[in-house]
Protein backbone atom coordinates (compact mmCIF):
# COMPACT_ATOMS: atom_id res chain seq x y z
CA UNK A 1 0.00 0.00 0.00
CA UNK A 2 1.58 3.66 -0.84
CA UNK A 3 1.51 6.34 1.25
CA UNK A 4 -1.89 8.50 1.07
CA UNK A 5 -1.21 12.34 0.06
CA UNK A 6 -0.49 14.60 2.54
CA UNK A 7 -0.14 18.41 2.54
CA UNK A 8 2.48 19.78 0.73
CA UNK A 9 3.18 23.65 -0.13
CA UNK A 10 1.15 23.68 -3.10
CA UNK A 11 -2.08 21.71 -1.71
CA UNK A 12 -1.65 24.27 1.68
CA UNK A 13 -2.20 27.16 -1.44
CA UNK A 14 -5.39 24.94 -2.88
CA UNK A 15 -7.04 24.60 0.39
CA UNK A 16 -6.47 28.17 1.46
CA UNK A 17 -7.77 29.40 -2.00
CA UNK A 18 -10.92 26.96 -1.95
CA UNK A 19 -11.48 28.37 1.79
CA UNK A 20 -11.14 31.83 1.39
CA UNK A 21 -13.69 31.40 -1.56
CA UNK A 22 -16.23 29.47 0.48
CA UNK A 23 -15.76 30.98 3.71
CA UNK A 24 -16.14 34.99 4.37
CA UNK A 25 -14.68 34.61 7.71
CA UNK A 26 -11.55 32.53 6.65
CA UNK A 27 -10.99 35.25 3.58
CA UNK A 28 -10.83 37.85 5.88
CA UNK A 29 -8.62 36.19 8.42
CA UNK A 30 -6.25 35.36 5.21
CA UNK A 31 -6.86 38.57 3.92
CA UNK A 32 -5.24 39.95 7.14
CA UNK A 33 -2.73 37.85 8.03
CA UNK A 34 -1.46 35.59 5.12
CA UNK A 35 -1.44 32.11 4.25
CA UNK A 36 -0.90 29.75 7.03
CA UNK A 37 2.34 27.98 8.10
CA UNK A 38 2.42 24.45 7.41
CA UNK A 39 3.47 23.70 10.77
CA UNK A 40 4.88 20.13 9.60
CA UNK A 41 6.47 18.27 12.12
CA UNK A 42 8.75 14.97 11.66
CA UNK A 43 7.33 11.74 11.90
CA UNK A 44 7.99 9.14 14.61
CA UNK A 45 8.63 9.05 17.76
CA UNK A 46 10.06 12.11 18.94
CA UNK A 47 7.07 14.41 17.58
CA UNK A 48 4.52 11.83 19.01
CA UNK A 49 6.33 12.13 22.61
CA UNK A 50 6.30 15.67 22.08
CA UNK A 51 2.56 16.52 21.55
CA UNK A 52 1.96 14.48 24.29
CA UNK A 53 4.06 16.56 26.61
CA UNK A 54 1.51 19.67 25.03
CA UNK A 55 -1.51 17.99 26.18
CA UNK A 56 -3.52 20.22 28.56
CA UNK A 57 -0.79 22.65 29.09
CA UNK A 58 0.92 25.73 27.29
CA UNK A 59 3.20 24.86 24.24
CA UNK A 60 6.15 26.59 26.21
CA UNK A 61 5.84 24.71 29.03
CA UNK A 62 5.68 21.43 26.65
CA UNK A 63 8.45 23.10 24.49
CA UNK A 64 11.17 23.37 27.51
CA UNK A 65 10.76 20.58 28.61
CA UNK A 66 10.99 18.48 25.62
CA UNK A 67 14.31 20.64 25.14
CA UNK A 68 15.72 19.86 28.15
CA UNK A 69 14.98 15.90 27.25
CA UNK A 70 16.77 15.88 23.96
CA UNK A 71 19.94 17.74 25.10
CA UNK A 72 19.85 14.97 28.01
CA UNK A 73 19.01 12.05 25.14
CA UNK A 74 20.49 12.42 21.75
CA UNK A 75 18.95 10.68 19.47
CA UNK A 76 15.75 10.58 21.08
CA UNK A 77 14.36 7.04 20.65
CA UNK A 78 12.17 4.78 22.60
CA UNK A 79 15.25 3.38 24.34
CA UNK A 80 16.61 6.37 25.60
CA UNK A 81 13.25 7.62 27.05
CA UNK A 82 13.37 4.61 29.32
CA UNK A 83 16.94 4.64 30.48
CA UNK A 84 15.59 7.94 32.37
CA UNK A 85 14.77 7.21 35.88
CA UNK A 86 11.12 9.41 37.22
CA UNK A 87 13.58 11.67 39.31
CA UNK A 88 15.63 12.18 36.16
CA UNK A 89 12.62 13.27 33.99
CA UNK A 90 10.76 15.01 36.61
CA UNK A 91 14.00 17.27 36.49
CA UNK A 92 12.95 17.63 32.37
CA UNK A 93 9.72 19.12 33.56
CA UNK A 94 7.61 15.74 32.79
CA UNK A 95 5.01 15.04 35.15
CA UNK A 96 3.99 11.93 36.83
CA UNK A 97 1.46 11.33 34.61
CA UNK A 98 3.06 12.41 30.96
CA UNK A 99 6.34 10.09 33.20
CA UNK A 100 3.54 7.59 32.37
CA UNK A 101 2.56 7.85 29.48
CA UNK A 102 5.90 8.34 27.54
CA UNK A 103 7.02 5.07 29.17
CA UNK A 104 3.69 3.26 27.75
CA UNK A 105 4.56 4.96 23.96
CA UNK A 106 8.25 3.88 24.28
CA UNK A 107 6.98 0.12 25.31
CA UNK A 108 4.57 0.04 22.65
CA UNK A 109 7.00 0.76 20.09
CA UNK A 110 9.82 -1.61 21.41
CA UNK A 111 7.41 -4.25 21.52
CA UNK A 112 6.33 -3.58 18.38
CA UNK A 113 2.29 -3.11 19.48
CA UNK A 114 2.97 0.31 17.55
CA UNK A 115 4.69 0.24 14.17
CA UNK A 116 5.03 4.45 13.72
CA UNK A 117 7.00 4.12 10.51
CA UNK A 118 4.03 2.31 8.89
CA UNK A 119 1.38 4.38 9.98
CA UNK A 120 1.74 7.24 6.59
CA UNK A 121 0.38 3.60 4.74
CA UNK A 122 -2.99 3.69 7.02
CA UNK A 123 -6.30 5.79 6.06
CA UNK A 124 -7.03 8.62 9.01
CA UNK A 125 -9.50 6.82 11.10
CA UNK A 126 -7.42 3.27 11.19
CA UNK A 127 -4.42 5.50 12.25
CA UNK A 128 -6.67 6.82 14.85
CA UNK A 129 -7.24 3.34 16.14
CA UNK A 130 -3.63 2.87 16.01
CA UNK A 131 -2.37 5.52 18.07
CA UNK A 132 -5.41 5.30 20.94
CA UNK A 133 -4.68 1.80 21.73
CA UNK A 134 -1.66 3.49 23.81
CA UNK A 135 -2.24 4.81 26.97
CA UNK A 136 -2.13 8.55 27.64
CA UNK A 137 -3.11 9.33 23.24
CA UNK A 138 -6.40 10.20 23.00
CA UNK A 139 -8.26 11.56 20.07
CA UNK A 140 -6.53 15.17 20.42
CA UNK A 141 -2.84 13.65 20.46
CA UNK A 142 -3.72 11.21 17.61
CA UNK A 143 -5.58 14.12 15.71
CA UNK A 144 -2.16 16.51 15.85
CA UNK A 145 0.04 13.89 14.85
CA UNK A 146 -2.14 13.25 11.81
CA UNK A 147 -2.46 16.91 10.60
CA UNK A 148 1.17 17.97 11.79
CA UNK A 149 3.16 14.88 11.41
CA UNK A 150 1.24 13.19 8.23
CA UNK A 151 0.12 15.82 7.10
CA UNK A 152 -3.40 14.51 6.29
CA UNK A 153 -5.28 17.63 5.20
CA UNK A 154 -8.75 17.02 6.71
CA UNK A 155 -8.27 16.12 9.80
CA UNK A 156 -10.00 18.05 13.03
CA UNK A 157 -8.41 18.79 16.03
CA UNK A 158 -11.66 18.15 18.19
CA UNK A 159 -10.73 19.77 21.60
CA UNK A 160 -7.98 22.12 20.92
CA UNK A 161 -8.97 25.21 22.94
CA UNK A 162 -7.10 27.64 20.69
CA UNK A 163 -9.34 26.48 17.73
CA UNK A 164 -12.44 27.05 19.78
CA UNK A 165 -11.30 30.81 20.79
CA UNK A 166 -10.18 31.64 17.05
CA UNK A 167 -13.50 30.24 15.62
CA UNK A 168 -15.32 32.65 18.65
CA UNK A 169 -13.41 35.70 17.42
CA UNK A 170 -13.91 35.17 13.96
CA UNK A 171 -17.47 33.86 13.78
CA UNK A 172 -18.59 36.58 16.61
CA UNK A 173 -19.76 33.85 18.99
CA UNK A 174 -21.34 34.80 22.07
CA UNK A 175 -19.77 32.28 24.06
CA UNK A 176 -17.07 29.78 23.12
CA UNK A 177 -18.04 27.02 20.92
CA UNK A 178 -18.69 23.43 22.19
CA UNK A 179 -17.14 20.22 19.94
CA UNK A 180 -20.44 19.60 18.12
CA UNK A 181 -20.81 22.96 17.20
CA UNK A 182 -16.86 23.33 15.84
CA UNK A 183 -17.40 20.13 14.11
CA UNK A 184 -20.94 21.86 12.74
CA UNK A 185 -18.79 24.66 11.64
CA UNK A 186 -15.72 23.14 10.10
CA UNK A 187 -18.82 20.48 7.74
CA UNK A 188 -18.48 22.96 5.17
CA UNK A 189 -14.52 23.10 4.78
CA UNK A 190 -14.21 19.98 3.81
CA UNK A 191 -11.83 18.12 2.55
CA UNK A 192 -9.44 20.70 3.81
CA UNK A 193 -10.39 20.69 7.61
CA UNK A 194 -7.00 20.89 8.21
CA UNK A 195 -6.10 23.73 6.36
CA UNK A 196 -9.01 25.37 8.29
CA UNK A 197 -7.54 25.03 11.59
CA UNK A 198 -4.23 26.58 10.43
CA UNK A 199 -5.78 29.36 9.06
CA UNK A 200 -7.53 29.20 12.61
CA UNK A 201 -4.74 28.72 14.64
CA UNK A 202 -2.60 31.63 12.28
CA UNK A 203 -5.70 34.13 13.35
CA UNK A 204 -4.86 33.36 16.91
CA UNK A 205 -1.36 33.44 17.05
CA UNK A 206 -1.50 36.80 14.83
CA UNK A 207 -4.44 38.74 16.68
Amino acid sequence: MSPILGLNQNRLSEGVAALVAIDKDLEDVVAKFGSPPMWAREEGFPTLLHIILEQQVSLASAKAAFTKLTKAADPLTPESFLSFSDTELKGFGFSRQKTRYGRALSEAILSGDLDLDSLNKLDDESVRKELIKIKGIGTWTANIYLLMALLRPDIWPTGDLALAKAIQNIKKLPELPGQDEQLKIAEKWKPWRAVGARILWHHYLSA
